[in-house]
């Protein structure tokens, strides 16, 4: 979204397979009971062996690494995996002793290269471990010669250790470097190990680490501008008072407490998000969250300046927040789930926004669509003027999983389910929910394989992507009820080859969050599946839960797919989402990034609390299961329709931005907005942005439209029903209820 709500627009842009098959009748839940097919093939756990052209890569440098012993300080066991020539680990002065590095996953070890500094080893054995508690010999010798030792080495490995039993000096052991190479993934090396380290792109402080505002101010000055670039980054503070932080948050970055409530982790300072970098018009800041904080604003407001996909939760903000970029250019929406805001919420020049079971000191004022649910003091409904819609309660939420320390030690913590929610979850202290120790992860780093990363689900492991992007050449299977899929610092997940990115069985409480899907240039049939087709079970007392799980279209390069998202299994919870087909960016063209449809919607009784959906060929939403609701809804037509014969939909002027099928007799929603801006043909015109069936038990609340500027316009609101947009006031046109 990139228009402003007083001026013309600014835009900020730039044969498929057929589509799924709408369900029958007997897949509606309480007809006929369907068996659900099994899966057709199982993949197998670890694919065995090596490529033979694989060429080795060097695997031990920089990661986490453990000695027996060591001679000083100056000497610790870092400095042998630290690719410096010049630093070295060494021993104390007796025997025997070790070093060992974990490779954070499984390998296939071809190479350990030794360089020695004087005091080297006589007689040592090269060992491998699967877990780091049973140990192999792949090498040994009594006649090690010192120097520079190049071993060639055979086995598979997450564990490598240097084990010397006899010293060639009367002093201890000494090396340079410790080198490991070999190649990763698909090992066949055992089970795979949960744990290990997070990965280069995790920054952890404590309050004691040094020159934290430079580390903060030098990884914004490469994300603030990088809007398709490949940086990804987390920034994690773990519990304590940190004085004086301007944490300023750029694409792709995620900033988080360790703690298990926001107020473990305390900012005497602010954490923003501002749009120098795009001349004062925030509409582009995308892709980036905070979480799990308290502040103490300096200037006593804090500026959270961003529109879409980018979440604000589990915050406690100690006196106001401000929604708009500094000037007060244009803003176009975002999200607020589970934080307290003491002072005033001002949004100033955001289009629309959407906050979920919090707290609040006030909110000043609103331009079109102004969306609360669960929110202790959120304004009165008043909706359209001002455009207001606020829902005492929220009828079914759980808040998104989050990685904290509990001692020394990572977990994840997944909160419970809460029905008729209001106020956020950890405002009567220590929250509800389950913790996962990190063991039970498997921590996902860049280089991974889709036959790994399944591998390691089918071991009944959760995944914890570290920041980094990753290339899947099959699905990522989540067939175990209760599995947790979180991705830290925006981790992107490519779909190779025309494949389905994800796919998630008709289980239990799944929880997705976290991630981007960016579709690849082969086109996808679906990038994210969340249940097979005629999915039957009843999942009302433990939901999935998709929650910052975002899908882009083009933009960072050509992409395509049929449809983003397919829901098939029943009481998903859609909690944040922004599916994006991209109208700006590389990539990008009517057919370069081709994309029918947005999210299409099969199972009873799914949930959407805040649904963005945007620019598809076709259909932006479409649903066809029963009992559907949806709470706030934010879409914008796609702007590169080269005419209007190209959005045709038989007798139909253009495809609606939200459609509930005929077949439905129940369905719900609130607060929804739909705008066309089509700047290639502005003459297009659009029947209705939204299409449903004429029915008792279909209902909605608070319909708008907006010709952005007078660039096409919609001829209705929902079906024949609304005042037509006209001219290029930009003034939404409005449906209070319907039918």
């Amino acid at each position: 979204m990139s228009v402003s709500p007083t001026g013309p627009p600014v835009p900020y842009r730039s044969s498929p397979p057929p589509p799924l098959s709408p369900p029958s009748p007997s897949h509606r839940r309480g007809l006929a009971s369907l068996l659900v097919t099994a899966l057709v093939a199982t993949l197998l756990a670890i694919v065995p062996g090596t490529v033979a052209h694989a060429a080795p890569v060097l695997l031990s440098q920089g990661k986490n690494v453990t000695a027996s012993s060591q001679e000083n300080a100056g000497t610790p066991a870092t400095a042998a995996v630290d690719g410096d020539p010049g630093t070295r680990w060494a021993s104390a002065f007796s025997d025997p002793q070790w070093i060992r590095v974990d490779l954070g996953a499984s390998a296939n070890v071809s190479q350990v290269v030794l360089r020695w500094e004087a005091a080297y080893a006589r007689a040592y054995r090269i060992e491998f471990s699967a877990n780091g508690t049973d140990w192999s010999t792949a090498y040994s010798t009594t006649t090690g010669t010192g120097g520079t030792e190049t071993l060639n080495v055979s086995g598979s490995a997450r564990h490598v250790r240097v084990y010397g039993t006899a010293r060639a000096t009367g002093y201890g052991y000494s090396l340079w470097e410790f080198q490991v190479y070999g190649t990763t993934g698909d090992t066949g090396g055992g089970p795979i190990q949960g744990g290990g380290d997070l990965g280069p792109n995790v920054h952890v402080f404590d309050p004691s680490t040094p020159n934290i505002q430079g580390r903060l101010d030098e990884i914004f000055r490469q994300q603030e501008s990088a809007q398709f670039g490949t940086g990804r980054h987390a920034l994690l503070f773990k519990p304590g008072t940190y004085h004086n932080i301007n944490a300023q948050i750029g694409f792709y970055t995620s900033i988080a407490g360790l703690g298990l409530t926001p107020g473990a982790t305390v900012f005497n300072g602010d954490v923003t998000v501002d749009a120098g970098w795009f001349n004062g018009n925030a509409t582009q800041n995308f892709w980036r969250s905070a979480e799990n904080l308290t502040l103490n604003p300096v200037n006593g407001t804090n500026r959270w300046a961003v529109s879409q996909a980018s979440s604000f939760r589990r915050m406690h903000v100690r006196g106001g927040l401000n929604l708009a970029p500094t000037g007060y250019g244009w803003a176009s929406g975002g999200y607020i789930a589970d934080s307290r805001i003491d002072g005033t919420v001002s949004p100033y020049s955001q289009q629309q926004w959407y906050t979920r079971d919090s707290s609040i000191g006030g909110w000043l004022n609103g331009v079109w669509n102004m969306t609360f649910s669960g929110v202790e003091g959120a304004p009165a409904q008043s909706f359209p003027d001002p455009p207001y819609t606020t829902l005492d309660t929220t009828p079914v939420s759980r808040e998104k999983p989050f990685l904290y320390l509990d001692g020394n030690d990572y977990k994840v913590f997944v909160p419970a389910k809460r029905t008729n929610a209001r106020g956020t979850s950890w405002g009567g202290g220590a929250p509800q929910g389950e913790s996962l120790p990190l063991s039970r992860f498997y921590v996902v780093k860049p280089g991974a394989t889709a036959a790994t990363i399944n591998a390691a689900l089918d071991q009944g492991l959760h995944l914890l992507f570290t920041p980094g992007i990753y290339h899947v050449d099959r699905p990522i299977e989540v067939k175990r009820a209760n599995t947790v899929v979180l991705g830290l610092g925006l981790a992107t997940i490519i779909p190779d080859n025309g494949v389905t990115a994800m796919r998630v069985a008709d289980v239990d409480g799944v929880r997705l969050a976290g991630f981007l899907i960016d579709a690849g240039p082969v086109n996808s049939p679906v990038l994210l599946e969340v249940g097979p087709q005629g999915a039957s079970a009843d999942h009302a007392a433990n939901p999935t839960t998709l929650q910052d799980v975002y899908i882009r279209i083009g933009g960072a390069g050509p992409g395509k797919a049929t449809t983003s998202v397919a829901v098939h299994s029943h009481d998903v919870v859609i909690d944040h989402t922004w599916v994006w087909r991209a109208d700006h960016g590389d990539g990008v063209g009517w057919e370069t990034n081709r994309a029918d449809y947005g999210v299409r919607v099969y199972g009873d009784d799914v949930l959407a609390t805040g649904l963005f959906v945007e620019h598809f060929n076709k259909y932006d939403v479409e649903w066809y299961g029963e009992n559907g609701r949806t709470i706030f809804f934010q879409n914008e037509k796609a702007y590169d329709a080269p005419n209007q014969a190209a959005i045709q939909n038989g007798d139909t002027r253009g495809y609606a931005a939200y459609r509930v099928d005929d077949s439905v007799d129940r369905h719900e929603g609130w607060a929804m907005g739909s705008y066309c801006y089509y700047n290639v043909d502005p003459t297009i015109r659009q029947d209705h942005g939204f299409k449903a069936p004429v029915k008792p038990g279909v209902r909605f609340h608070h319909l708008l439209v907006v010709s952005l500027g007078g660039n096409g316009q919609y001829n209705h609101v929902i079906n024949n029903t609304g005042s037509p947009t006209s001219g290029t006031s930009t003034i939404p046109s409005v449906v209070v209820s319907y039918p």
